[in-house]
């Protein structure tokens, strides 16, 4: 008798929280818990990624600054876009101008992968960059789309 109940508490346990999880599509939170998230490894758009797509790029003058775009990269979740700022040789500034946004997991992915990337760019002043744990699908377009950016660019 003990173990039925036991069995039937446990039964119930189980059905609730499975019941009472949220998809992370269901809302957008805060940018703390989405670190979190994506600190503590949380499923990613896995898959490969191939580089294509039109290019906007070239680059513009302004005095002693320049921008290059890169390729558009289509990656499983949605295209990536790069720009670059160049002057004296160095990178000074990265855009992102297209990136997976579809619905909201990929918001919350992006919003904490993004500014990782950009910052990793400045410091490696090249498209060696870390990927970002969680962030996979969009690290591997953001590097592709770099690195056609930076040979536009002539780095």
């Amino acid at each position: 008798m003990r173990r039925i109940t036991l069995w039937a508490l446990s039964t119930v346990t189980v059905l609730l929280l499975l019941l009472s999880y949220h998809t992370s599509t269901s809302s957008r939170t805060s940018l703390g818990a989405e670190s979190s998230e994506v600190a503590q490894g949380a499923p990613d758009d896995v898959g490969g990624s191939s580089s294509g797509g039109s290019s906007s790029g070239g680059s513009s003058s302004g005095g002693s600054s320049s921008t290059a775009t890169g390729d558009v990269t289509q990656t499983r979740w949605g295209p990536v876009q790069v720009e670059i700022t160049v002057a004296d040789g160095e990178v000074t500034a990265v855009d992102v101008l297209q990136q997976p946004d579809g619905n909201g997991r990929d918001q919350q992915i992006n919003a904490y992968a993004i500014p990782v990337l950009k910052q990793e760019t400045l410091s490696a002043q090249s498209a060696d960059v870390d990927m970002v744990s969680g962030a996979t699908v969009t690290s591997d377009g953001y590097v592709q789309s770099l690195q056609s950016a930076l040979d536009k660019a002539g780095l």
